[in-house]
């Protein structure tokens, strides 16, 4: 008869995404078996992850697991894992933004930092870019807070906002901003050639202007559902992954891109990026053009995501203070000139994402975004043998 082992977790949403929370102990320190183990917690591969604890897309099927660092420069280690649904893989080779915000808070909660009042400061090492995060977590009553009286898109309610600190973003992958050499290179993509820029910052991102595919019916301002109903869907995301493969050959993930779909298919992200133009978001909230200062679209696992990665709102900032990228030529011809943006309004799915940069000799020391997160769940997950 099959073995169920029982296994420590906890559930935790961090911005607009969601993962599972393990402390690293808990798990086998053989790579392999641990992620066998993470894949039949979440029920993958599974278009609906439906015997496991995975939500079925790229924001809900994510893991995080979190031990205290022997680093003399912070508190604890994270190491973030892109799971995927109807694939068998766990990526471990990018960070996720939006969780990074809930690992403040799972770490005081959990005993592994002091619970300081109001606020305390937890120093996060990403093992996954091997850079640091400062996160500023509001705490009462020895606790993560939870209730406050910050809004961002995507995420129903109000919580108590984290200020999340990304230092010395570029870089994060690949080891160069610019992996390709230039703030600008040409991908050739089922016969057409695109001008794109690959900007590693947090993550890499591989942006391109929706212009580019205006032949296609592509606007800059679709949501998932409508992109899902274009006539020409399948031949845009065919052209989309096709750049992201060639892609993902500059940045170093693959060396042949016939690989990058099987071998790297979390990394590079993808983005197409337009002038600000009023449309309406996925809750029917009517975005105005003066509200943002550009259009964003980023795609992860080959799909839309519904709203906006943290990690993608800092590579796009990094790429908006880059001079010659295309993200930089959209926000200066917005801005009229090309002095620094430390603040960058993001158009999404979901609404408005704001991003916030530090500038310093020409470049982005470090990038900040706001953020709420809150425990959802505790306990312990079952994890049989089958598959194993």
């Amino acid at each position: 008869m099959p073995v169920s082992v029982k296994i420590p977790c906890v559930i935790m949403r961090g911005g607009t995404s969601k993962a599972v929370f393990f402390n690293e102990k808990d798990l086998p320190e053989d790579t392999a078996e641990r992620e066998r183990i993470i894949l039949r917690a979440f029920g993958s591969p599974d278009s609906r992850q439906i015997d496991g604890l995975g939500g079925a897309n790229s924001s809900t099927s994510k893991v995080a697991l979190i031990k205290p660092s022997e680093r003399p420069d912070a508190d604890v280690d994270y190491l973030f894992g892109q799971v995927g649904v109807d694939m068998p893989i766990v990526g471990m080779s990018m960070n996720c933004g939006n969780i990074s915000s809930a690992v403040g808070p799972y770490a005081i909660d959990e005993g592994l930092v002091e619970a300081v009042e109001p606020f305390t400061v937890v120093r996060i090492y990403n093992v996954n870019t091997k850079k640091r995060i400062i996160a500023k977590v509001p705490v009462e009553r020895g606790k993560a807070a939870t209730a406050g009286s910050y809004a961002i898109h995507g995420v129903p309610g109000r919580g108590a906002r984290i200020d999340l600190e990304f230092e010395d973003p570029g870089g994060a992958v690949s080891g160069k901003l610019l992996p390709g050499g230039a703030p600008k290179q040409v991908i050739e993509a089922m016969g057409k050639r695109y001008t794109v820029s690959i900007v590693d910052a947090a993550n890499p991102v591989v942006f391109v202007r929706a212009e580019e595919f205006a032949e296609l019916g592509l606007a800059g301002t679709e949501l998932p559902s409508e992109f899902a109903l274009l006539e020409n869907e399948r031949e845009l995301s065919a052209r989309f992954e096709a750049i992201r493969a060639g892609a993902a050959v500059i940045v170093g993930l693959v060396k042949d891109r016939r690989d990058a779909a099987a071998k790297s298919p979390e990394l590079p992200k993808f983005c197409y990026v337009s002038p600000p133009r009023d449309y309406v978001d996925a809750t029917g909230r009517r975005i105005a053009a003066s509200d943002i200062d550009l259009c964003g679209r980023l795609f992860s696992m080959g799909k839309m995501i519904n709203a906006y990665m943290g990690t993608g709102a800092i590579c796009t900032i990094t790429a908006a203070n880059t001079p010659g990228t295309v993200v930089s030529e959209i926000v200066a011809e917005r801005a009229g000139n090309t002095r620094p943006a430390a603040c960058l309004r993001i158009g999404h799915p979901f609404g408005v994402m704001p991003a916030f940069a530090k500038v310093e000799n020409g470049g982005v020391k470090s990038g900040v975004i706001f953020r709420t997160a809150r425990r959802l769940f505790d306990g312990c997950v079952y994890v049989d043998d089958l598959g194993l």
